[in-house]
């Protein structure tokens, strides 16, 4: 089978990428080859609008990287458990951060209720979402309510994850470990912080009654004083 063009310079981007990449950090490559010891473990959206590594200014072997459509951790999932397990485990990260984005297309797709094939059944776990947080979205201004389910989403993926056995242990262990949960705005290419930052047990359910309230007020400011207080740790 003959490779197309566009392959073809896919081939040619590398070798140039490989190139520059060596002229400017002589031994970069064999220095990658000792080991990798990243500090971060960044799981994100498949998107292809969200470079990992670039939009947080790192270096192939400084962030380990998991990612998958709507960025969701579920218990069930063994492909992304695992890749938390070798990042705590073996890698020792220090920070595991879970990165939504706004305009994402899993999400619009459960919010929207929005068929798209075997992916449906994933999308289900963001519909979990929609459904848990349905009568406070409804109160969202229809233009800003994909985005904000994004923004619930990562709350909601990122207290899954300090309930994972592999988070739980490193924390019993002592180990130090601190989960994030961030927002990435393709609108301006800057990442946002959404407060759900916990590194250790105790501090899951404050931290994520902390969250939601925060971007409750953000999202729906006049009516973020008569809120009802959040449920769920």
């Amino acid at each position: 089978m003959h490779m197309t063009g566009d392959l073809k310079e896919l081939f040619e981007n590398n070798r140039m990428w490989a190139e520059a990449t060596e002229a400017r950090t002589p031994g970069f490559f064999t220095n990658l080859l000792k080991q990798q010891a990243p500090q971060y473990l960044w799981i994100g959206c498949a998107d292809s609008r969200v470079p990992a590594n670039e939009l947080v200014g790192l270096l192939p072997g400084e962030l380990f990287v998991h990612r998958n459509v709507a960025n969701v951790v579920a218990h069930s999932d063994l492909n992304c458990l695992s890749v938390v397990q070798f990042a705590t485990d073996m890698l020792r990260v220090r920070h595991i951060i879970i990165v939504g984005h706004s305009g994402c297309g899993g999400v619009a797709a459960a919010l929207h209720n929005r068929r798209v094939g075997i992916a449906d059944n994933w999308i289900r776990y963001v519909q979990d979402v929609r459904n848990q947080h349905e009568e406070w979205l409804e109160t969202v201004d229809a233009a800003q309510r994909v985005d904000a389910l994004c923004e619930l989403n990562v709350i909601e993926q990122a207290r899954n994850l300090c309930h994972t056995t592999m988070v739980q242990d490193a924390w019993n262990r002592g180990q130090e470990l601190v989960v994030h949960g961030w927002f990435y705005g393709l609108h301006n290419g800057l990442l946002e912080d959404l407060k759900m930052t916990v590194s250790r047990p105790e501090q899951v359910r404050d931290a994520y009654q902390g969250a939601l309230a925060a971007l409750r007020a953000r999202r729906t400011p006049s009516a973020a004083s008569g809120d009802s207080p959040v449920e769920g740790t």
